[in-house]
């Protein structure tokens, strides 16, 4: 069905408007994805994950802004709005240059960089950093500063806690690697809305005035 609608747009522009809108279920998934950040927010600082209110409040903003954006292209695709339209393809357009760049990034960083970007986010993320450690069970980035606390089970036994960066950096390029093909897919589905939005705009409005010029 959604290869079909593309067919149509591709080879059928000056058609009536086609119901439901092709960008639609785009529209849709953005705010599903919108809506699962703000949840997930919500459940790390329910269960005590989270305690960073830095980091929870980036999360919900970026959820909040896909919603928004979501929404100003549902409303425009709906009513066949050309301003709406257009902010939203530009607005949209944006976002997938940052996340395609972003999603490079994470693909091309090598394992010395990575160390030296987690030691930079380790020493300016103190709230961060006690979350890690009490959840790894670990003390200090490569070792444990004496003027620092950990919160970690290990301080509690006799036993020696380990540090974190062995830890962390075991984990970092796997999931630096899923976060930058998740990001590669969904840049792409990014462009594709982009596309599909315009392809959309440049048709007739079917409720609109025939003789009228779009």
């Amino acid at each position: 069905m959604f290869l079909i609608l593309i067919g149509k747009l591709m080879f059928f522009p000056s058609s009536p408007c086609p119901s439901p809108p092709p960008s639609l279920p785009f529209v849709v998934v953005l705010q599903l994805v919108s809506l699962l950040l703000i949840g997930i927010a919500a459940w790390g600082i329910g269960f005590g994950l989270i305690s960073s209110l830095r980091v929870v409040g980036v999360v919900i903003a970026v959820g909040i802004f896909l919603f928004l954006i979501a929404l100003v292209g549902l409303i425009g695709a709906v009513k066949h709005h050309q301003v709406l339209l257009f902010f939203y393809m530009i607005i949209l357009l944006l976002v997938f240059i940052f996340q395609f760049s972003v999603s490079c990034a994470c693909l091309a960083l090598n394992q010395g960089q990575q160390s030296q970007l987690l030691e930079v986010g380790w020493n300016n993320t103190a709230s961060a950093r006690n979350d890690i450690q009490r959840n790894l069970n670990c003390c200090g980035f490569r070792r444990l500063n004496p003027n620092d606390t950990c919160l970690a089970s290990c301080m509690k036994s006799r036993h020696s806690c380990s540090p974190c960066a062995p830890i962390i950096g075991k984990y970092a390029g796997e999931v630096l690697q899923f976060v930058g093909g998740i990001g590669l897919f969904f840049s792409f589905t990014e462009i594709l809305g982009v596309w599909l939005t315009y392809r959309y705009r440049n048709q007739k409005d079917p409720r609109a005035n025939p003789s009228a010029f779009l």
